[in-house]
């Protein structure tokens, strides 16, 4: 019998959203100035505008794009984007994991604008090259629940007609993102920087603006997804003038881990920690037989959300020990919410984002197979 470690992970937190905080955080260091306050006066504003500031600065979004603090996280911002833009041209929608396979649905059966779709099932790509670049464009960066990512921009067309709307709530801040090829780019802040949850991010670029601005969709749009106004984009949104009541506690922990990400060397920092911690959760598959990756490809393999299947075993042994697992981790406080996706195969999701030390990814190896070996005893 495989025996018990001696020493656990110092941060045992896991999940893929929301992600861990950031190492050395605590809520006594955030700014407090602004609780109590409106998200209208000159301080809400301020701070506000602050966390659109530093996003711009530390992802390096040009200059010419907007950013707005939109409600409802990731799915928010996405679905925002696709009520107010398709529809004028032919659509494709790309999916390979549960949140493409979401917009799928929302497209069909919501918006009922009969989109291409392009399937891939949990662990592969589909063949993004072949997709028509005069269609408008829905697809996931990074897979989040089956840990499969695009590997760049290189596919997206440089002269497409078509706009590129982006969910890349688990890749940005971790994968390098080709603005150029992407019209809208949405994430949430509990994802990659381990901040709380609830509002997303929406990034347009001016072929984006342009589209809000020329294209009235024929159909009804609640308060909280319209941008524009007389036909005009709503410039106050991307300066913090919010739609709704945002929370200024989880702006202040959004700015708090913004500020983190400045102090250890911005993106560059970020994307190494997150790729160091990848390697060494690989180093450990690759030396245990009864662990494998969902995606068999390393070109296409997340470095942010790694998904993991058991070797050999039925959907129905596999769900019985990953839940065996995740049990003894979580009682043993030596790892929280390592679990597959409710949709996506059995197995094991380890965040390796930026905001998890390399050191708790090596000290976990030991543990899942004290615990693998308990579940399957």
């Amino acid at each position: 019998m495989t025996a018990r470690p001696d020493a656990a992970p110092a941060r045992p937190f896991f999940s893929s959203g929301p992600c861990a905080k950031p190492p050395g955080w605590s809520v006594d260091t955030l700014a407090t100035a602004s609780l109590g306050r409106s998200h209208r006066s000159k301080i809400g504003k301020a701070r506000l505008a602050k966390a659109i500031d530093l996003t711009r600065e530390i992802l390096g979004v040009p200059a010419d794009y907007r950013i707005a603090i939109v409600p409802a996280s990731d799915t928010g911002a996405v679905e925002m984007a696709m009520w107010t833009m398709l529809g004028q041209r032919p659509v494709t929608v790309a999916a390979w994991e549960s949140f493409g396979e979401g917009w799928v649905t929302d497209a069909v059966k919501q918006l009922k604008i009969d989109p291409v779709v392009v399937k891939a099932p949990y662990g592969e790509l589909p063949d993004m090259a072949a997709i028509d670049p005069s269609h408008d464009l829905v697809f996931t960066w990074n897979g989040t629940t089956s840990g499969v990512r695009v590997p760049n921009g290189d596919w997206i067309a440089a002269d497409r007609a078509g706009l590129t709307i982006n969910d890349a709530t688990s890749a940005v801040f971790a994968q390098a993102i080709d603005w150029a090829k992407c019209d809208v780019t949405t994430f949430s802040w509990q994802k990659v920087m381990g901040s709380e949850g609830g509002h997303g991010m929406l990034i347009l670029s001016p072929r984006a603006v342009e589209r809000l601005e020329s294209y009235v969709p024929d159909r009804p749009l609640p308060k909280i997804f319209r941008l524009t106004a007389k036909g005009k984009l709503i410039e106050g949104l991307f300066k913090g003038e919010t739609i709704n009541t945002p929370s200024m506690l989880a702006t202040e922990d959004y700015i708090a881990s913004l500020e983190w990400a400045q102090s250890i060397g911005g993106l560059p920092e970020l994307f190494a920690r997150a790729d160091r911690n990848a390697a060494a959760l690989d180093a450990w598959v690759q030396r245990t037989p009864w662990i494998e990756h969902l995606a068999a490809d390393p070109a296409i393999r997340s470095n942010t959300s790694v998904c993991l299947k058991f070797a050999g075993l039925s959907d129905d042994a596999a769900t019985a020990i990953e839940k065996k697992m995740v049990s003894l981790l979580e009682a043993e406080d030596a790892a929280y919410d390592l679990g597959s996706y409710r949709d996506a195969p059995p197995g094991l999701r380890i965040w390796c984002g930026a905001t998890v030390d390399t050191a708790d990814i090596e000290a976990l190896g030991p543990w899942l197979d004290w615990a693998y070996a308990q579940a399957t005893a």
